[in-house]
């Protein structure tokens, strides 16, 4: 019997394949989208998934501020900020958030999905949100995959 067909085969940053994805927002639940991007980011979907690697996709969303969010999360989910000063807490409800934007608020989403360490700082920095139908990844050319059909 062959013995190397039992190896363990981790990706590294030379053996990583990276592709470019686009993902249209419109109509889509902004927290069941984002599970799947940080996903997508975290190369999840790979069979060369390795933990400690980024081994996932570089993403690029559109029309972010289409997104759809149920219920009544809009008025009553608050994101804070402190200044560092003594009564420098100030909220902002997340209707207002998406409405100045969209990007922001769906990159916060998406950083809050990935895991809490140094390899989440270099994921967060292979996504690419814009409010509009434009971009600038032309370049890269893109695939369009429809969030729908992955798990």
């Amino acid at each position: 019997m062959d013995t190397l067909s039992y190896k363990t085969i981790s990706a590294n940053k030379a053996t990583v394949k990276k592709e470019w994805v686009l993902i249209d927002a419109t109509d889509l639940v902004l927290g069941r989208m984002c599970s799947k991007v940080a996903k997508l980011l975290r190369g999840k979907y790979k069979p060369s998934f390795t933990p400690n690697v980024d081994c996932g996709d570089n993403v690029v969303i559109i029309n972010a501020a289409k997104v759809k969010i149920t219920g009544n999360k809009l008025t009553d989910r608050i994101y804070l900020t402190w200044s560092g000063y003594p009564g420098g807490q100030k909220g902002t409800p997340q209707g207002k958030v998406l409405s100045e934007n969209p990007a922001k608020l769906i990159r916060k989403v998406v950083k809050g999905m990935l895991p809490k360490n140094k390899l989440a700082d270099q994921l967060i920095n292979n996504l690419y949100v814009y409010a509009g139908n434009e971009h600038k990844q032309e370049a890269q050319q893109p695939k369009v995959i429809d969030l729908n059909a992955i798990n």
